[in-house]
């Protein structure tokens, strides 16, 4: 039986990637999902699949980092499916680079989609929680990287997040709201971009990772999701599992 028949879900940055992995785990597991992004053709792509697959979603467009904009996805998904029990912040964009170097643009759009927008949601989503619901909050390898060469900014961001993550995890413990944090590792259409052409940079991040390959966002990425939404997570909250080959640590 499905574990997630008669939940709600509402997913940030779900048109590709990590995001779309989860959004499309969730859905198979019978959740219906709430698709947000900045690119509508991307979230129907996404819904386009969980469709035929036989599941429920809606397309919500929209930037994390407006606070109105959040408030008004948030309303439409309970509208539209009756609720929300489960809410996954995985949206953000990339500031990497030196610390004398980085672009300071590209570091607080870093700062406004991830923590930030991270917050808007929770914010957002929490009088519909209470009483059960989840936040799965998205962070990186990078944020416990013990030597963040280049990625000070980007680790940073996902340092925060944790962070958020454990004190919405202690004050919101008592209305039944779990907050928890995934920390993957998968071959996004960022990663591959980023790699693209370079074999060398990329033989060399997989040799840090003992499984030796990157996950897969949905059978892998979204299954965790799957599992720290279901009963089966129902004591943990407050903590990082990282879906990673082993590459960081459990915790």
């Amino acid at each position: 039986m499905a574990r997630l028949v008669d939940k709600v879900a509402l997913v940030t940055g779900a048109g590709q990637g990590v995001g779309r992995g989860i959004a499309l785990a969730l859905a198979a597991e019978g959740a219906r999902v709430g698709l947000m992004g900045r690119t509508a053709e991307k979230l129907e792509a996404t819904r386009q699949v969980i469709l035929a697959r036989g599941g429920q979603a809606s397309v919500q467009p929209g930037d994390v980092t407006d606070p109105k904009r959040v408030a008004e996805v948030v309303t439409s998904v309970v509208a539209e499916f009756g609720g929300l029990h489960i809410l996954v912040n995985n949206a953000q964009e990339y500031a990497f680079g030196s610390i004398v170097d980085m672009d300071l643009d590209q570091l607080e759009a870093g700062w406004r989609s991830g923590a930030v927008g991270a917050l808007h949601l929770m914010r957002a989503a929490h009088r519909h929680l209470v009483e059960g619901g989840v936040v799965i909050n998205i962070s990186s390898g990078a944020a416990s990287d013990p030597v963040p060469r280049g990625i000070g900014g980007y680790a940073a961001v996902k340092a925060a997040i944790e962070s958020l993550s454990r004190a919405a995890a202690v004050e919101w413990a008592g209305e039944g709201i779990r907050v928890v944090t995934l920390v993957p590792f998968a071959r996004t259409p960022a990663v591959a971009a980023a790699l693209d052409g370079a074999p060398e940079i990329e033989q060399m991040v997989l040799s840090t990772v003992p499984l030796g390959r990157f996950g897969d966002p949905e059978a892998e990425m979204g299954r965790a999701a799957v599992f720290l939404a279901s009963a089966d997570a129902s004591f943990i909250t407050g903590s990082a599992l990282a879906v990673d080959g082993g590459s960081t640590y459990l915790r």
